[in-house]
């Protein structure tokens, strides 16, 4: 067991900080088996549907979840030991290639762990190691791997969203972020703010702008952060894909055509909203006013 001076020690406390980036490694380690993995169960879950709906042998019978089977190399197979799947060090052993058939391993594996643990480092930082701050590792976490999720597949699972919209509800009781009335009026208003907007320009258009697992991460940003804080998330979310997405056109990495997940630009604004709202929304009333 961690001591307590490192379990509830005040924001800024060097101990804790580095603590929490050892642990948020680890955590970016199995973020990666999330981002993976739920996806293709969802997808293994549809083709069961669909073929015990239609009267067909189910095509998926082998346990496939997070824990079963094993990590493997996709090129031969090869299980992952645990000396190789130590969080970043592995990789850098390894030289980025398989220990059997030397085919390369994605820098994305590694890249996500370092992200997992700045970010942990920072959050409990900032909010210290108490109660409130460990609520936002898990926010930041189901966030980061919502984020790869979405990029992958343009799918926000329900089984992330919901979770992260309870949390906020759960957390927001005795008002560690907002007062709980506040937290449920969010968790609505989210929701209903990019409905609208989702019916309006289906109306106007013809066509699909968002996905409604957008609609559930802004109800459960709503949730964490209160329904006063949605003006500066969507402001925020906004601008941080407008300005990725000239980027990426500029650059020739995506087509102007070409369909653009809406999620990890909540999740992005959802962050620095948590770590930075209070002054973003004082800075941009007083550009209202």
């Amino acid at each position: 067991m961690l001591p307590e001076t490192l379990l509830f020690a005040a924001p800024g406390s060097l101990g804790p900080t580095l603590a929490a980036a050892l642990f948020g490694l680890l955590i970016g380690s199995f973020l990666n088996v999330v981002i993976y993995r739920v996806p293709k169960m969802m997808q293994r879950e549809s083709d069961n549907y669909v073929a015990h709906e239609s009267g067909k042998e189910l095509p998926h019978t082998e346990r496939f979840n997070l824990m079963v089977p094993r990590s493997a190399c996709p090129h031969c197979g090869h299980q992952i030991t645990a000396l190789e799947n130590i969080p970043v060090i592995s990789y850098l052993a390894l030289r980025g290639k398989c220990s059997n058939c030397k085919a390369p391993i994605s820098a994305r594996y590694p890249a996500i762990e370092a992200a997992t643990g700045a970010l942990s480092a920072l959050l409990v930082w900032h909010f210290g190691s108490g109660w409130a701050g460990l609520a936002t590792l898990v926010f930041g976490y189901l966030l980061l791997a919502m984020t790869f999720i979405d990029l992958d597949t343009q799918l926000l699972p329900d089984d992330l969203t919901y979770p992260l919209l309870w949390l906020g509800l759960l957390v927001n009781l005795n008002g560690t972020f907002v007062p709980l009335h506040e937290a449920v009026i969010g968790a609505a208003a989210g929701y209903l703010a990019l409905w609208s907007i989702y019916w309006l320009f289906k109306l106007a258009t013809g066509k699909e702008g968002m996905g409604y697992g957008d609609f559930k991460l802004l109800a459960a940003l709503g949730a964490w952060l209160g329904w006063t804080m949605l003006p500066t998330i969507i402001l925020l979310s906004s601008v941080v894909g407008a300005l990725v997405g000239i980027a990426l056109i500029a650059l020739a990495k995506h087509g102007r055509g070409k369909p653009m997940p809406f999620g990890p630009y909540l999740a992005a604004a959802g962050l620095i909203a948590l770590l930075f709202g209070a002054p973003i929304a004082a800075f941009t009333q007083t550009l209202i006013h």
